[in-house]
């Protein structure tokens, strides 16, 4: 007669050290067991390892018994729990549903923080089956510069309302100060290949436009253009010629010195250097003019550059563009077009911007991200980054600060 089989999931807690994990394996293999599951986590060197084995019943008093002597030499705490067949096929069952990944973000993250984020999620009928700390350890003194926390919860369920679920943490990121992305875990998630970003505001800290109007001491009427653009008295073709209109007989010499000072944003460094480094292809797709797009093309390797071209003659701006305006409409169809071109699925993609021209390229994304952005964009966006610099990217793409420590761009 067969010999009936038992499931039994342990539990081991305790000091972390090496080879414990292969001491406890190791007594299992002495009979005839199937591993299940298993799962394991390290919080300072305190070791929680989990494991569901399925033996047979008549085995199971002799591998309980051979556990506890190896975690009494060990030192460390065990308990054993029978799982019902029932157990295990709803366990199993669950497996089928849906996947979400959490990322929270902030300068340090506090359990206040954790609480709401984590509160909202059981609200939706959500269960988190994972968490894990992407940031390097968060040194106690808070003065440091660039301190950085992201945790990483990864969720399974469907949640009842995911318009409710995302606007309450949009809320919960505001209020309490930290920035949020809520992702389906799918393929597309793990293999995003394309990256789009806005230049003015974005990769550099400031809007280009204002920067030469105020070399051409015509400041002040740009801005009231700017203004009224915002206040949606006239749309962006408009006032992008009327304010190009006012930088007629600039000197050249005075872009190539507002290039060479640009301000670039915190963060991107680092991360042009790990996007580059995994393979993404990289394309600014801007508003503003391709003479500084180009500058930021040489300095970090981008693969495309789409913006305004100034017309210039004899060394002056003419008070015109060349081609096309890149607006909101067409930073979305250039996104497309990239993606085609690279044979790159649209879910593929990741939009990275601050205004509302933004808009269109990070609703098509993938992955749109507002970043830094005006409230309107915020709003709108499903991801947003408000609270550290452009280099947080990269944990909503789910990489670890250790992945870059081997780099040494940390």
């Amino acid at each position: 007669m067969e010999n009936k089989k038992e499931l039994i999931l342990i539990r081991i807690n305790g000091v972390d050290r090496p080879g414990l994990t292969a001491s406890i394996t190791e007594i299992l293999s002495q009979y005839e067991v199937d591993i299940m599951d298993i799962g394991q986590a390290d919080i300072h060197s305190t070791l929680s390892l989990g494991i569901l084995f399925k033996c047979k019943e008549s085995d199971s008093g002799n591998i309980m018994k051979d556990l506890l002597f190896q975690a009494s030499n060990l030192g460390i705490n065990i308990r054993f729990y029978p799982i019902s067949y029932e157990e295990y096929d709803e366990w199993v069952s669950m497996q089928g549903k849906n996947r979400y990944i959490l990322t929270l973000l902030g300068r340090k993250l506090s359990a206040k923080q954790i609480a709401g984020a984590t509160r909202l999620l059981a609200e939706q009928h959500l269960n988190i089956d994972g968490i894990r700390r992407l940031t390097g350890r968060i040194p106690l003194d808070e003065k440091k510069a660039n301190v950085r926390a992201c945790i990483e919860f990864s969720v399974r369920g469907t949640p009842k309302d995911m318009e409710e679920l995302q606007r309450d943490l949009m809320h919960l990121s505001s209020s309490l100060s930290m920035d949020f992305s809520f992702q389906q875990d799918n393929m597309y998630r793990r293999m995003r290949r394309l990256i789009c970003f806005d230049m003015d505001s974005t990769l550099i800290e400031t809007e280009v436009i204002d920067e030469l109007a105020m070399r051409a001491g015509v400041g002040d009427q740009v801005k009231a253009i700017t203004e009224r653009a915002m206040r949606g008295e006239i749309d962006f073709r408009e006032s992008f010629t009327e304010r190009v209109a006012l930088l007629k007989g600039l000197d050249e010499r005075v872009m190539r010195d507002i290039a060479e000072h640009l301000p670039i944003t915190e963060g991107v460094e680092r991360l042009m250097f790990v996007l580059k480094r995994y393979g993404y292809k990289i394309a600014i797709l801007s508003g503003g003019f391709t003479y500084f797009g180009n500058y930021l093309k040489d300095k970090f390797g981008i693969d495309y550059v789409y913006a305004n071209q100034l017309e210039i003659k004899d060394g002056k701006l003419t008070g015109r563009y060349v081609g096309d305006i890149v607006d909101g409409k067409r930073k979305a169809e250039l996104l497309q077009l990239i993606a085609q071109v690279e044979k790159v699925d649209i879910a593929q993609t990741i939009a990275v911007g601050d205004g509302a021209n933004d808009l269109p390229m990070l609703s098509v994304a993938g992955l749109g991200i507002a970043f830094h952005a005006k409230p309107k964009v915020v709003a709108n966006a499903k991801q947003s980054i408000n609270t550290i610099g452009l280099d947080g990217v990269l944990y909503f793409l789910g990489f670890k600060d250790s992945y870059l420590e081997e780099q040494g761009k940390l």
